[in-house]
């Protein structure tokens, strides 16, 4: 495998997503996305070898193996992943393609194909904010009802939210029996949660291995307002003892007695009290079920109806990196909490 730019011949190679990992790396491409790729073409290729023959590698595979694998993710996968995953491997055949190790890319057919069947920007079922609070005000345990205000109020990715510690949470709790140290970067932000960039599925931070990524692009503070500083005390007034020293702020509380609670875990609790409101059912998919993920887009919608700010919606769903995010973040006080604080939808009476 090359060690600079330049340095194998086409003809030498015989690892191609290998090769493609590392020109992508030269490129700049960060080590998340590297490993989103990664993933996407291993799984591709194992696919591949193992269903047809003589097909040995992603370089003997054509538009009919292509095509058989993306078959193979439907079932499994919304149709906006399947398209994410199909853009992976095109972007692949593209590229080596242009390099001169594959001498075509079965894939382009397939993404004109994918174009008119797939709606990676599906339209969602419509819930209005009285709509939304009656569904809150039905959930009555502690956990659960903290869970899905965090993801209401915060727009956090499910990921994000189960890779929570105390630490990443500064509010005064007087009326219960608990003290931790928030990090750092929550110094004069009081009543605020703050989502890390850093947490990768397999890496250890602040001493467990976490088993969930976040996305966000840049590190973010996200304010507490009353309703989820309520729903955050219920919920710590009865946390059992954290199994992990990095103290998770959400923990499981039946099978998994105090262990860190996984993105399966909020996924079940979503679509139970959403399956009793008549908001999901298997097989209705993207535009009719709700999911951890339409609560993103319920917060990013109805916020940014609300403020007219783009930016701070932006800001606090970990979208933009740069100068713009810079700007948020040394003015925090004024530029994001007055304004969420000032607009943030109401979720229980």
């Amino acid at each position: 495998m090359a060690t600079e730019p330049g340095t194998q011949a086409p003809e030498d190679v015989t690892d191609p997503i290998a090769y493609f990992l590392d020109d992508q790396r030269y490129h700049g491409k960060s080590e998340r996305t590297l490993e989103a790729y990664e993933r996407v073409l291993r799984e591709f290729e194992s696919f591949v070898t193992a269903r047809f023959d003589p097909v040995v590698g992603p370089g003997d595979a054509g538009r009919r193996e292509c095509m058989a694998w993306i078959h193979s993710l439907r079932g499994e996968f919304e149709p906006s992943t399947i398209a994410t995953y199909a853009s992976y491997l095109n972007r692949f055949y593209d590229y080596m393609t242009r390099v001169g190790v594959f001498d075509d890319n079965p894939m382009a057919l397939v993404m004109e194909e994918l174009s008119e069947s797939i709606d990676t920007d599906p339209t969602r079922r419509d819930i209005s904010v009285p709509e939304m609070r009656s569904f809150v005000e039905s959930i009555t345990h502690p956990l659960e009802r903290a869970v899905v205000l965090t993801l209401l109020k915060t727009g956090m990715r499910v990921g994000e939210c189960c890779n929570l510690d105390l630490r990443d949470l500064n509010l005064e709790t007087d009326r219960i029996d608990l003290e931790w140290t928030p990090r750092v970067e929550l110094e004069r932000r009081p009543a605020s949660v703050f989502v890390a960039a850093a947490p990768e599925r397999g890496k250890t931070i602040n001493g467990e291995e976490r088993t969930a990524s976040n996305k966000r692009k840049r590190d973010t503070v996200v304010p507490v307002d009353a309703e989820l500083r309520r729903a955050l005390e219920e919920w710590l007034a009865i946390r059992p003892d954290a199994v992990s020293s990095a103290q998770p702020l959400f923990l499981d509380t039946r099978d998994s007695w105090g262990e860190r609670l996984t993105p399966s875990d909020v996924r079940y609790i979503v679509e139970k009290h959403a399956r009793e409101r008549g908001w999901y059912r298997t097989g209705g998919g993207t535009t009719e079920n709700v999911t951890p993920h339409y609560f993103r887009h319920f917060f990013t919608t109805h916020l940014r109806d609300r403020t007219g700010d783009r930016g701070i919606v932006q800001y606090l769903r970990g979208d933009v990196a740069g100068d713009v995010i810079d700007t948020y973040t040394h003015n925090w006080g004024d530029r994001v909490r007055k304004t969420y604080l000032q607009h943030i939808y109401s979720l229980m009476d």
